[in-house]
């Protein structure tokens, strides 16, 4: 098997570590303590101009059309430098996947090209309820036919990047008599369309410079060509993307994970104890060998479902594994990496406190851990 990546691959890898390295890096802390979403949305409008915004999108949309492994490796390079950045760059490159995939021409026309091209600082993709996290198919939220208008009611939670966001894909109940799962419909939501609301900015653990809210639809009005997909098709919609969006996710925990163990390696070869640097005493030198070990696994894994996802083959399994071991590993590498650095490890000081805080989301959302175990065994026991 051929590991090696495509030279228009290795570019795109070595732009998003330089963009990430110069641009993102220097400015991470201060986005994490003071949530100034002016950083956030610069940063976001330079990652426009790259064409990390629609990585897999066709170019007739303003995409670069450069694929998942692609997207893969632009995700762990900006995970290194900064979590909030980067999964904001995931769900944006997700929802303009899901409308190339079953918008009609014109909402890919009127869509696409502004997500890709920075018009819009981001896209939401509004799945999550209160009592439907793990469990989407329980939702709701309900969309009532109303002449040549779709009125929507209910409420999503956890919505990454609904502050800012040009454009929200948005699932509701269509049909309450169906089976559960399959009376659910996607739409195309604005932020000014009339009954639709932004709810209070989430105070998070970690991942502090992106916004997470609460929709409100309250007799929210869509034009009834605003439905994305086929009625009452948008569970399988909302599946297959979540497939595709857990190897952003684990990509971008990969990169956290990297940048802490990174850290962590540099500073034990200067720490001295005991007239010697820490990083001469085994018990370091197995946490370097077995989290750098791991890691490098998590990226495999991730690349093999990219390639998948690339080849238009099954994927989502091994999107589920690798999304499940690469969250995992790099919440291991984070917490053994503040181990290495001790005390200071726990301080503002220095960044692996951050990369702590930030990677622990990652083994959450998309999918729990537990959630993609029930994935990976359900598939093996077919």
């Amino acid at each position: 098997m051929n590991f090696d990546l495509t030279e228009e691959q290795k570019i795109i890898q070595h732009t998003a570590a330089r963009f990430a390295k110069r641009e993102l890096e220097p400015v991470a802390g201060e986005l994490d303590r003071t949530k100034n979403r002016d950083i956030l949305k610069g940063n976001l409008r330079k990652l426009a101009e790259l064409g990390f915004m629609g990585l897999n999108v066709d170019t007739e949309y303003g995409g670069t059309a450069a694929g998942t492994v692609a997207f893969s490796l632009v995700m762990t390079e900006l995970g290194r430098a900064c979590s909030s950045t980067a999964g904001t760059t995931s769900v944006n490159n997700m929802v303009a996947e899901v409308i190339q995939a079953v918008g009609t021409r014109e909402q890919k026309l009127k869509y696409i090209p502004p997500l890709c091209g920075g018009e819009y600082y981001a896209a939401s993709f509004g799945l999550t309820e209160t009592g439907a996290g793990s469990d989407p198919a329980a939702m709701r939220t309900t969309a009532v036919l109303d002449g040549n208008q779709w009125v929507l009611n209910g409420n999503k939670i956890f919505i990454t990047s609904a502050e800012y966001a040009g454009v929200f894909v948005v699932w509701a109940v269509t049909d309450k008599e169906a089976r559960k799962g399959r009376g659910i419909s996607a739409f195309l939501i604005e932020p000014g369309f009339p009954g639709f609301n932004i709810g209070k900015d989430e105070k998070k653990m970690g991942q502090h410079g992106s916004s997470t809210n609460e929709l409100i639809f309250e007799d929210c009005r869509a034009p009834v060509e605003n439905l994305l997909g086929k009625l009452n098709d948008g569970f399988r919609i909302a599946v297959g993307e979540l497939a595709g969006g857990r190897i952003g996710v684990g990509s971008m925990a990969l990169g956290i994970g990297l940048a802490a163990m990174d850290f962590a390696t540099g500073y034990v070869k200067e720490r001295v104890q005991f007239d010697k640097p820490i990083a001469s005493n085994q018990a370091i030198q197995w946490m370097i060998a077995d989290n750098y070990t791991q890691l490098e696994a998590a990226r495999l894994l991730l690349l093999q479902a990219a390639f998948l996802k690339d080849s238009k083959k099954p994927f989502a399994k091994e999107a589920s594994m690798a999304k499940l071991y690469a969250t995992e590993a790099a919440n291991r590498a984070c917490y053994d990496a503040l181990q290495m650095l001790g005390g200071y490890g726990y301080t503002q000081d220095y960044p692996i406190e951050r990369y702590y805080r930030d990677v622990r989301a990652t083994s959450i959302y998309e999918g729990t851990s537990e959630i993609q175990r029930i994935i990976i065994a359900r598939e093996m026991l077919k």
